[in-house]
Parts: C-alpha cells; structure tokens; sequence
C-alpha cells in the first residue's frame, strides 16, 4: 500500500507561488520559473503534459537546475517535453543526472546519510553535450562556471552558475565585469547550483548574491508527515530540503529557493508527502 501511494504522490504535480520584492525601485515585475530535477525517461507522459502546460503561465525567464536526463533514452522526450517552454529566454546549469544515468541500487541506500556519486563510467554516461547544444540552439544560457548578464523587462539580470557541487566539478566565475559603472544601472544578482551544498551556498552569499537557485534534494523524496525530510543527499540541513529560506554567511542573508524536484530515479520512483513542484517566482520592485 505505501509502495502505491509513493508511485501515485511522484505524478502529483504542483506549482509552488513565491514573491519577493527584491528588485530596484520602479522595476517592472519579472516571472521566473524555476524547473529541476526532471529525470525524463521515455513513456512519461503524465510528465511531458505537465511540462507542457508550465507555457502557459508565460515566464519572463526559465531557470533549469539540472537533473533533466532519467534514461540514455531520455534526450528526445525531455526536449518534446520542454519545447514550448524552451519558447522563453533561460538559464541552466547541469546536475550529475544529466551527465550519468542512474544505476540499479538498494532503494534504502536514498536514505543514507552518505552521499552516493554516480559512477564516472561510459556504461552511465548521458548525451549531455547533444542536451546543452539543444538548449543553447533555443536560446537558453549556459551558466556551467560561467557569468552573464541578460536584460528581462528592463532590469539587468547578472548570473553567476557553477557545475554540479556533488561532484565537485564547481567552479566560482565572479559576477559579469560589465562596465566601471556598471553597478549604478539597475541590476540583480542570481546565483544557479544544481545541488546546495554549503560551502557554494557560502560562496554565493559572500559574493554578493541577491537569489539563489538550486535544486538536487528531491525534497527529501521519502518525508515524514509532520516532521519533514529524512536526507538532503549533500551536507544541507533537511529543514532545507525544499521551499524558500534565507541563507546566511557573514553578516549577510540571501533568499535560497531549493526546489523539491519534478521527476525521481527510474529505480526509485516513489515520493512519500514530497510531490513533485515547479516554482513561479513573482520578483517586484522593493519599496
């Protein structure tokens, strides 16, 4: 009966709504919609429906957290599945999902404390390069350890990314130099991980980050009702697993969205009180 709800609760898909007025004076509000996690396999099409319908809310921006591969067969129903929201302009950053598949293990081990690193072996390795080309092609900036500016509705959006903290491939970038008076335009600095680890999370927030992104916990995947998250799967406390919170590193406090995720491992394809999310950030002009 638990095995049952878990299979039903992983196709239970949600929107989480959060606002938060972090932009400059006057700013028009800008939408972000924040995806992660998908872990797209062929024959998901409660999935791929879901995904669709994410267009209609008609996001200023696309932020992918990575984890978007479940399967070496998992490339072409991910991009039919993204395609309308590949419509919008977006940012990503890859997670280890999409660079290695997952691998047939004792479902049990999720709930270790232990962090468990995907094999580096041909026999797992995902047609990542084809993804990100795919994604570039639609428009969509790459932020693996790199800096960028974008403009979306009239403020400068400057983006900082690092690649995937869980295996150690992140890299900080800095923010985009810009200009000697860059910083007296109106701007916002967005950090992207796919998984929040804290010694990135640290790193952001002494940077200067205004927004954090990342993804990665599945939420905690198997909670307890009532009491929350069992494992993080990195070293983030499990009151963190998912939702909005601040992150705090000297003397400075920075709004970190974890989101709870959209897919699982094919080998593990249960949530328990942890349904799968899209996030809808509304930012608007602080007062």
């Amino acid at each position: 009966m638990l095995i049952g709800y878990g299979m039903s609760e992983a196709t239970r898909f949600g929107l989480r709504e959060e606002t938060l007025a972090l932009l400059p004076p006057g700013s028009d509000p800008i939408k972000i919609l924040h995806i992660s996690d998908i872990h797209m396999a062929p024959n998901q099409e409660l999935k791929r429906r879901w995904l669709h319908s994410l267009a209609d809310l008609k996001p200023d921006l696309v932020i992918n957290t990575g984890d978007n591969l479940g399967d070496l067969k998992g490339l072409t129903p991910l991009l039919e599945a993204l395609q309308p929201l590949m419509a919008f302009p977006g940012a990503f950053v890859p997670g280890s999902n999409c660079y290695f598949g997952p691998r047939p293990k004792n479902p049990l081990r999720y709930l270790s404390k232990a962090s468990d690193t995907p094999r580096n072996s041909p026999k797992y390795q995902l047609p990542w390069q084809e993804m990100h080309q795919a994604f570039g092609a639609a428009g969509w900036v790459n932020m693996t350890n790199r800096s960028h500016s974008m403009p979306v509705n009239g403020t400068r959006l400057d983006f900082t990314g690092v690649d995937d903290p869980h295996l150690k491939l992140d890299h900080f970038a800095g923010w985009p130099a810009g200009s000697s008076t860059s910083n007296q335009a109106p701007h916002l600095r967005v950090a992207l991980a796919h998984a929040p680890y804290q010694r990135v999370l640290d790193t952001f927030t002494g940077a200067g980050a205004e927004l954090i992104f990342a993804g990665h916990t599945h939420g905690g995947q198997v909670c307890i009702p009532g009491y929350g998250a069992l494992v993080t799967n990195c070293d983030l406390p499990t009151w963190r697993a998912s939702g909005l919170t601040y992150w705090e590193f000297e003397g400075r406090s920075t709004p970190l969205n974890v989101s709870a995720g959209i897919g699982t491992s094919r080998f593990t394809p249960i949530r328990i009180a942890c349904p799968p999310e899209a996030i809808l950030f509304t930012l608007t002009a602080k007062a």
